[in-house]
């Protein structure tokens, strides 16, 4: 069976005391050297009895262990002194922000027609000043976003604009065939009429062809202006009959 538990108090019988007393403190140097072994740590304990008797352990020794005491517990209140004063330092900003705050808040009521009760014709002109500025620049920049939006919506007019005549030109030229096809169509089936046009117009020379021929038994110079042979031949009997009435006379 374990140890019940004790209750931490004042143990009234002295002889009780002092034998816990012994036992107790012998087991915490016990636990101090243990401490300063296992973990090479710089271990003191000092003990007075209710009778004012010392008892004390050290592991590097007690003037040593206090100096560095010493030397942590006036560094310690140093850093305390440096986190006083940083501490006064941020309560003294954040006063001057309160301030800075409580300031804007009336320049913004005042900006507003509010609270100028206490405010001086020499500081409403001041205000009337800013005001008629704020509102200038506040119509210029509202004229320039006006303006760009104007330009925006007429540049996507525009763009639709373009797109319908784009789809549009697209349907009329499925509808009707490329032009080069049909002059290919043309060329391929009337070829024989073209030439033949061709020739019945040609003449020989730049405007007319003279064609001189003399016939036989006929010493009269003719010209030809592209006439058919036919009708050389019936002209040349009529020539002959003329010929002929006129020897008879």
């Amino acid at each position: 069976m374990g140890r019940g538990k004790i209750e931490i108090k004042r143990i009234e019988n002295a002889n009780s005391r002092q034998v816990t007393f012994s036992k107790r403190r012998a087991g915490l140097l016990k636990k101090a050297k243990e401490l300063a072994i296992l973990c090479d740590a710089e271990v003191a304990v000092i003990i007075f009895s209710n009778t004012g008797k010392l008892f004390e352990f050290s592991s590097s020794g007690m003037k040593k262990t206090f100096s560095r005491y010493n030397k942590c517990l006036q560094g310690s209140t140093e850093m305390a002194l440096v986190e006083h004063k940083a501490e006064k330092q941020v309560c003294k900003e954040a006063d001057n922000l309160k301030d800075e705050v409580a300031k804007l808040q009336m320049k913004q009521l005042q900006l507003l027609g509010k609270n100028l009760t206490s405010v001086s014709l020499k500081e409403l002109e001041v205000l009337e000043q800013q005001l008629s500025e704020g509102l200038l620049s506040v119509k210029e920049k509202k004229e320039q976003l006006l303006m760009e939006q104007l330009e925006q919506s007429r540049l996507q007019r525009v763009m639709l604009e373009n797109e319908t005549l784009r789809r549009q030109v697209e349907e009329l030229r499925g509808f009707f065939p490329s032009t080069d096809h049909l002059v290919r169509s043309y060329l391929e089936y009337y070829p024989v009429e073209r030439k033949n046009s061709l020739m019945s117009h040609n003449v020989r020379g730049p405007d007319v062809t003279c064609a001189c021929n003399l016939e036989k038994g006929d010493s009269d110079t003719t010209l030809y202006l592209g006439l058919p042979s036919d009708h050389r031949k019936r002209k040349k009997p009529e020539r002959e009959s003329h010929s002929n009435d006129s020897e008879s006379q």
